[in-house]
């Protein structure tokens, strides 16, 4: 007698229930959340995020992929795996019916649930926790040596450490720090807070986050982003499917902002800042070279 897949799931999950099930960045997991021994090779990789996908790639392990979500678009192969549904919270289905060998997941961002399902189908789970530029890079190294790639992981690193230490060197001449507020979200408006990939690039890049504080992704209203009067403006495409330019126009309307007065309006693409990718060194120069243009 044939199942649906929806009672499997329910009968295996009510065995789980009775295991507590642990998810620890740079382990993998089994069904009821000990660490076991994934594949020496993977071939039938699941990606559970843009920036892990974008990674395996780098690593020139992208072959190897079986899947990825619905929003892994770099590199433009990446757009040809069969997806698994939105991220950050796939489809269980989706996911087991490519047979996997293994899934790589994001700490903390994708569902925890959703990785203990997929440990009760005998599928391992790795999992990573990038937070900042530094993690990042270990990222990239642990996905070297997991996936037997490290010489390649050593070459990304090196690479990206470099650009990052040419900006902090270049910075370092300087002792203007403006005062940027980036915004994130139209309607509401919403920029980003301390401890944020964003606020560290742009700290580093030598300005001053006009929104840190406790909450990672506050919301601001126009008078307030006015009162805060921020000397550089910058618009991610993180709001997709708006008419950034329209954004950009409604800021110029406010002659009295120095952003306005001195032109200091941009719009970029928030893949090169909010995914923890090597590409993370791009956007700190491309946020740099906005910011202190006399610099670079």
């Amino acid at each position: 007698m044939a199942y649906p897949f929806s009672l499997i799931v329910v009968l295996f999950l009510g065995l789980s229930a009775m295991i507590p099930w642990r998810c620890e960045a740079g382990m993998l997991r089994g069904p009821g959340g000990e660490a076991v021994r994934g594949p020496d090779y993977p071939t039938r990789i699941v990606s559970l995020a843009p920036s892990i996908t974008e990674i395996l790639f780098s690593l020139g392990a992208g072959h190897r992929l079986a899947g990825a979500t619905d929003l892994c678009d770099f590199p433009s192969e990446a757009i040809l795996l069969p997806k698994v549904g939105r991220f950050p919270g796939p489809d269980l289905e989706r996911i087991v019916n490519l047979r996997p060998d293994l899934c790589i997941a994001l700490k903390n961002v994708n569902p925890a649930d959703l990785l203990e399902r997929l440990g009760t189908f005998g599928i391992p789970v790795y999992v990573v926790e990038p937070k900042d530029l530094s993690t990042t890079m270990e990222t990239i190294l642990e996905l070297g040596r997991l996936l037997d790639a490290e010489t390649r992981a050593e070459g990304l690193v090196g690479g990206m450490s470099s650009r990052v230490e040419r900006v902090k060197s270049r910075v370092a001449k300087t002792g203007s720090r403006p005062g940027v507020f980036l915004q994130i979200g139209v309607t509401p408006i919403v920029s980003v807070g301390s401890h944020t990939f964003i606020d560290e690039l742009i700290t580093v890049s030598g300005g001053r986050n006009l929104a840190q504080g406790p909450v990672p992704y506050p919301r601001f209203s126009r008078e307030q982003v006015l009162a805060l009067q921020p000397e550089v403006i910058i618009i991610t495409s993180m709001t997709r499917g708006l008419v950034f330019e329209r954004v950009r126009d409604e800021w110029r309307e406010w002659g009295s902002l120095p952003a306005v007065k001195n032109q200091r309006i941009f719009i970029v693409d928030s893949d090169l800042i909010d995914r923890p990718t090597a590409r993370l060194a791009e956007g700190l120069e491309m946020l740099a070279g906005l910011i202190h243009p006399e610099l670079f």
